[in-house]
């Protein structure tokens, strides 16, 4: 793992890699390494429109239905210095219209792009990388985009052997032109790797265009096969013209940076975050972030249900969104009756849930 000494020219990594400059960030991706699911743990989903595999990297797509998406799905070997990777299987032979699209995003958040200067001068170049394992052979396609959808930039690579992991480097050079929102907490940028697209969004390979293009023209269909499956990993974007070892971070680390799009917290059978009630029917509990996220969330998904506790350990009402900031949420009560106006109350569920925050995803 790259971790190693610096001075103030230079780092030399533990895996022998010495750069000059390099330090910190290098990989712009967060969780390139698919290790953390926090909102699936591992299970399977149907990949429709903004539904994330795993953290950071979700689906875009016209029609729902045609794929599924899980972490280590089929359950093959990782590429060597991996323990998990992106898996998509295809639920039928979809024939792809002009105006369809199909593909992973990872969107980067626009203070962790800013400092490469594209749509200036002094845009920097930058390399992609990546293993990829799929059933499929062929020419397969992919973009950079900025937010607007105004400026993008196709690039095509190819897999030779079917259902072996295959390294793949595309070096681009960073964007002169056009509108890139700087150091905001909005899209810096958008990195698209397709799974079948229409022609309206499919451009040329190898140059910059001022059209919405998601991928390159002719590339390859997985939604087209039934039963074809995509894997991926080591999704690394850096500056400079060549692909270096893959950016390793510790753990808790990448659990972090995942967390300021989507913080999770998880109730057990038993009380959690206290809180109280100002009426027979009407409490409030607050939930502390670990991490402050990118926007305040404007809701809640649960795994399961989520009730509030009355002071006599009875269980009573169903626990809803309410209010929340940068770094905390309240969380209110629904069909809540029995309580003790002043009392406390807190949080429990039957077996364990998961409180899911959305509206803060990039």
């Amino acid at each position: 793992m790259p971790y190693g000494t610096v001075n103030a020219d230079l780092m030399t990594t533990s895996d022998g890699v010495s750069s000059s400059g390099l330090y910190g960030f290098k990989n712009r991706i967060i969780n390139g390494a698919m290790v953390i699911d926090q909102r699936n743990a591992g299970a399977s989903v149907t990949a429709n429109n903004d539904v994330f595999g795993v953290d950071r990297f979700k689906t875009v797509a016209s029609q729902s239905s045609k794929l599924n998406v899980q972490q280590n799905a089929g359950s093959i070997t990782p590429p060597a210095g991996f323990t998990n990777y992106l898996g998509y299987t295809s639920s039928s032979a979809y024939s792809v219209l002009s105006s369809d699209f199909f593909f992973i995003a990872h969107n980067i958040e626009g203070y962790n792009f800013s400092d490469l200067a594209w749509g200036t001068a002094n845009a920097a170049t930058v390399t992609l990388s990546f293993r990829v394992y799929s059933s499929l052979t062929g020419t397969f396609g992919g973009a950079l985009r900025n937010s607007g959808s105004s400026r993008s930039y196709p690039f095509s690579y190819t897999i030779s052997s079917a259902n072996t992991w295959t390294t793949i480097s595309v070096t681009i050079a960073g964007d002169t032109s056009g509108t890139w929102i700087g150091a905001t907490n909005g899209i810096g940028l958008q990195l698209a790797l397709s799974l079948g697209m229409g022609s309206t969004y499919s451009g040329t390979a190898g140059a910059w265009a001022s059209t919405n293009y998601a991928s390159t023209t002719g590339a390859t269909s997985v939604v087209g096969t039934n039963g074809a499956t995509f894997y991926i990993t080591g999704v690394q974007l850096e500056k400079g013209s060549t692909a270096t070892s893959f950016d390793y971070r510790p753990y808790g680390t990448e659990l972090a940076l995942c967390q300021r799009y989507c913080p999770v917290v998880t109730i057990k059978d038993s009380i959690h975050y206290s809180g109280f009630c100002w009426s027979t029917s009407a409490c409030r509990v607050t939930i502390p972030f670990q991490v402050e996220t990118r926007v305040a969330p404007t809701g809640i998904t649960t795994s399961a249900t989520i009730q509030f506790l009355t002071s006599g350990l009875g269980i009573t009402g169903t626990a809803v969104f309410g209010t929340a900031d940068v770094n905390h949420a309240d969380i209110g009560v629904s069909g809540g009756s029995g309580f003790t106006s002043g009392g406390s109350t807190a949080l429990t569920t039957t077996s364990t849930a998961k409180i899911i925050f959305t509206g803060c995803e990039l």
